[in-house]
């Protein structure tokens, strides 16, 4: 597979996100934008250089949006390979590129998010083991920090304690979310109309800074839904689903 680094000299030709078809939607004008302003960060966006859902994005784990604590590790944002792409070995690749690159620069090793049990849009669990990966630390709603060394050391990676016991104050739901991820520009209004529509007591609170994703109440920051202060999900919803959840059904 051949793959390209997206940059800040290329990012506006290159499309990011295959599931969404016109290149110009707000979805992926907001991913771009949040792209491009990590760049100078040391973000690196690597995909296929055919159009796919296959691509893996990591930064530097003092500048990533999540409450952890991983100084000289590499956090990845998202490994993503699906439909057609998925078991030819492609998320081997894109890792062993992230390891490679890591190493490079120095890095103590790599870490990321996933759960005892897949989750969606969080990493295999089993894949991770598979890699070496082991779990260095755990949130109260399950959500797993993993973590691979590429160096002998005794500082390894953990949550930042506001997400370890993921909880708020306020009544109703509440979602925390970024513009890491493309689809929360179209559907969080939709959440946001559909419960008005519906007398539902929903709010959106977008998170902005770096600084306000690392002192989050919650280890995942791109989507985090709450209802009376519990953790519900990370699970992205339209209308229907979120209905669903809302009627308890």
């Amino acid at each position: 597979m051949e793959y390209i680094r997206v940059t800040k000299e290329n990012l506006e030709e290159e499309h990011i996100c295959c599931a969404i078809s016109n290149n110009k939607d707000v979805q992926v004008s907001s991913k771009k934008a949040w792209l491009s302003d990590r760049f100078d960060e040391g973000l690196v966006f690597l995909k296929s250089a055919e159009r796919g859902k296959c691509f893996i994005e990591y930064i530097p784990a003092e500048y990533a949006w999540n409450p952890i604590n991983a100084a000289g590790y590499m956090y990845i944002d998202c490994l993503w390979v699906s439909g057609s792409f998925k078991g030819h070995g492609y998320s081997g690749e894109l890792l062993n590129e992230c390891i490679k690159d890591s190493k490079e620069k120095g890095k103590k090793g790599l870490c990321i998010l996933s759960a005892s049990k897949k989750k969606p849009f969080l990493s295999d669990p089993k894949f991770l083991s598979y890699k070496g990966f082991k779990v260095c630390d755990e949130a109260d709603n399950g959500i797993q920090l993993w973590y691979l060394a590429l160096e002998k050391t005794e500082k390894i990676p953990s949550f930042k304690e506001c997400a370890k016991h993921p909880h708020i104050d306020e009544k109703g739901y509440v979602l925390y979310y970024t513009n890491q991820c493309p689809f929360n520009a179209k559907y969080v209004p939709v959440l946001e109309e559909t419960a008005k529509k519906n007398n539902i007591a929903f709010k959106a609170v977008k998170i902005d800074s770096r600084t306000e994703a690392q002192n989050a109440p919650t280890p995942v920051t791109t989507y985090a839904l709450f209802f009376d202060g519990e953790y519900v999900t990370n699970e992205q919803m339209n209308d229907k689903k979120f209905l669903k959840l809302a009627n308890g059904s």
